[in-house]
């Protein structure tokens, strides 16, 4: 049966020479008559916790003073059956050697992001894809994943990939969910262990996936989706 889905992705450490080696590319979704419920949903977990619901969610904010907060939201996405997670953890950006294979990393990066999104992207359905409004290079960011995104699909009416729009993130609590699910998975793979608080959490989603994080899940994994890239050692 065809459904509509909204898709929400967001990236962390995605510039080339920005002093991260590993890459994190990742998309929440869910269906499009869901999107307001879970939302609501989410901003009742923060006032739960006495956090205002104009407060933004984000990794960088994960402290031991909120982290049973964290938990919950973590543990919302998982008991959610409509709420699915893809991740793409490129593990050395250093290897990459985009020049023979004729290619800028920015081409290199919307590969990246179909790869991302080509697991969730069916034919059947309709898909709106919102991604983080970070700067003025937003706009053109979303057309021009629009176009690889219906150029890679054979889209061309863009009847399967109605839109690609950016939103600001302090605004959606779904783009929120995206980006403290990301840092968990980047977390894991940096092999960091500074933070107790963001411990507990990757703790926590190891145990609700039953995944290491640190390797790719099988293809077909509907819940929380993983593929760590390998290519950097022989492809560009």
């Amino acid at each position: 049966m065809s459904e509509t889905l909204n898709i929400y992705c967001d990236e962390s450490c995605h510039l080339l020479n920005d002093g991260h080696e590993v890459m994190t590319l990742g998309a929440l979704w869910c269906p499009l008559e869901r999107r307001r419920e879970i939302s609501v949903r989410l901003r009742e977990i923060k006032v739960k916790h006495g956090i205002p619901v104009t407060t933004e969610v984000k990794w960088v904010k994960v402290s031991p003073a909120k982290v049973v907060f964290y938990q919950d939201w973590l543990d919302y996405f998982f008991d959610d059956d409509d709420l699915h997670f893809r991740a793409v953890v490129i593990p050395r950006k250093s290897e990459l050697r985009h020049g023979e294979f004729g290619q800028t990393h920015d081409e290199w990066y919307y590969k990246m992001l179909f790869t991302l999104l080509s697991v969730i992207l069916k034919p059947e359905n309709k898909h709106r894809i919102y991604i983080d409004l970070k700067d003025t290079h937003s706009a053109r960011k979303s057309a021009k994943l629009h176009e690889v995104l219906c150029t890679s699909t054979y889209d061309f009416d863009r009847s399967i990939i109605e839109r690609v729009q950016p939103v600001a993130s302090h605004e959606s609590e779904l783009l929120q969910l995206c980006d403290l699910l990301i840092g968990a998975v980047g977390y894991a793979n940096r092999g960091l262990e500074g933070s107790s608080a963001k411990m507990q959490l990757v703790k926590r989603m190891r145990e609700r996936s039953r995944l290491a994080l640190t390797r790719s899940s099988l293809l077909n994994a509907s819940k929380v989706n993983l593929l760590r890239w390998e290519g950097g050692r022989n492809k560009g």
